[in-house]
């Protein structure tokens, strides 16, 4: 199966290896080794799985050998649409019965050089991990996320363009939810119209599907269940996917089934709605990611509903749904443009609602531009 999806812009992914090389020189890292995964889709094109036999892009610092991409004879297929020797990537396959940890150290050895410090990919598996360090017992193994994520967090245009389609994709389904949210359904039952319609409207898969209603909208992570929806029910519904470049979609609505069945879910609300769209407008360059948490936190605090807001106000998004940066209570990482993230506050009250609000935002030169569009009111449905 082709482990690519669409063609491969040379001249981004040139610069991406570029830049990885040079930010592995500043942290001190002789080389990256970028298993299969979303660090490896963001260098090449292309992400691939490693499996139990390694496929392993070995990335020497500034000034190194080149870097080449090992991977195992019989999935080299699947890489086929890359353009490898435009992008300056050697590929060294191997077959069953060679050794490819073996020809890792070999490649990183070519210039006579035994390597001091290499970073392995964050999601590389301990079944891999450990092979690579009796292959270098001289190297000090590293995390490579801290040096790949000062890359991933800053989206190029391309990467903002896969973030917009994926708005654009999953803005769709919001919009069709009264075709399945009703009364007498199971949760399980509008998930699985929601799932068929996040790939209807131009997802890869559904990557997941949260709807909550009534007391279950008061758990954050709650998925799905065989609960019937009621009427007066208030329903958090929380989808997101992929499109065909690789970029996510997550964006959070919540519906009410007729009128509420509890008092307070309007004033709730109210406040809710107030708190994300400050969040949202004090996005903007130079501003640090706790200011963008404190901002609606702040909305809720003064309606006496911050005890109720139980998780930070956002989260990078990319080619995974969670990435850097993480906009939280304590991360004075100052924004820049380019930088894409949600920005979702909720209340939940225990054993009665929930309700959350979600869109994505990229950071501009100037501000923030909003990807996901359909109305932030409380959405009523027919009871």
């Amino acid at each position: 199966m082709s482990t690519t999806t669409g063609e491969v812009d040379v001249q981004a992914h040139t610069s991406r290896l570029a830049r990885a090389a040079s930010a592995a020189t500043a942290a001190g890292v002789d080389a990256l080794l970028v298993a299969g995964g979303s660090d490896l889709r963001y260098l090449l094109g292309a992400g691939g799985d490693s499996f139990e036999r390694l496929t392993c892009l070995v990335l020497p610092a500034e000034d190194g050998a080149p870097p080449a991409l090992v991977l195992p004879k019989l999935e080299a297929p699947g890489y086929d649409a890359l353009p490898l020797a435009e992008l300056g990537v050697e590929l060294v396959t191997w077959v069953d019965g060679e050794d490819p940890y073996r020809l890792v150290a070999d490649l990183l050895q070519c210039t006579g050089r035994a390597p001091a410090r290499v970073a392995v990919a964050d999601a590389m598996t301990a079944r891999h991990v450990l092979p690579l360090r009796a292959a270098l017992p001289g190297a000090e193994q590293v995390l490579a996320g801290p040096v790949l994520r000062e890359l991933r967090m800053r989206k190029d245009a391309s990467e903002i363009a896969g973030l917009r389609k994926a708005g654009a994709a999953i803005d769709r389904v919001h919009a069709r939810m009264a075709e399945w949210l009703k009364v007498g359904r199971t949760e399980a039952e509008v998930g699985a119209d929601i799932a068929a319609a996040i790939e209807a409207e131009g997802h890869t898969h559904a990557e997941f599907v949260i709807v909550g209603s009534g007391p279950n909208g008061a758990s954050p992570h709650h998925s799905l269940s065989d609960r019937v929806i009621q009427a007066g029910d208030v329903v958090v519904v929380d989808i997101g996917g992929p499109v065909a470049e690789g970029y996510n979609s997550d964006c959070t609505r919540t519906y009410v089934l007729g009128t509420p069945a509890h008092a307070d879910v309007a004033t709730g609300y109210a406040a809710l709605l107030a708190a994300q769209e400050a969040s949202v407008r004090a996005v903007r360059p130079g501003v640090t990611a706790e200011s963008v948490d404190a901002a609606g936190r702040q909305v809720l605090e003064r309606a006496g509903l911050a005890e109720y807001f139980v998780h930070r106000t956002g989260h990078g998004i990319g080619l995974e749904v969670h990435e850097e940066p993480y906009i939280v209570a304590g991360n004075d990482l100052v924004l820049e443009a380019g930088m894409a993230f949600s920005v979702e506050p909720g209340v939940y009250l225990p054993g009665r609602w929930g309700a959350r609000i979600e869109d994505i935002v990229v950071v501009t030169e100037t501000g923030v531009e909003r990807l996901n569009n359909q109305p932030h009111d409380l959405v009523s449905l027919p009871a």
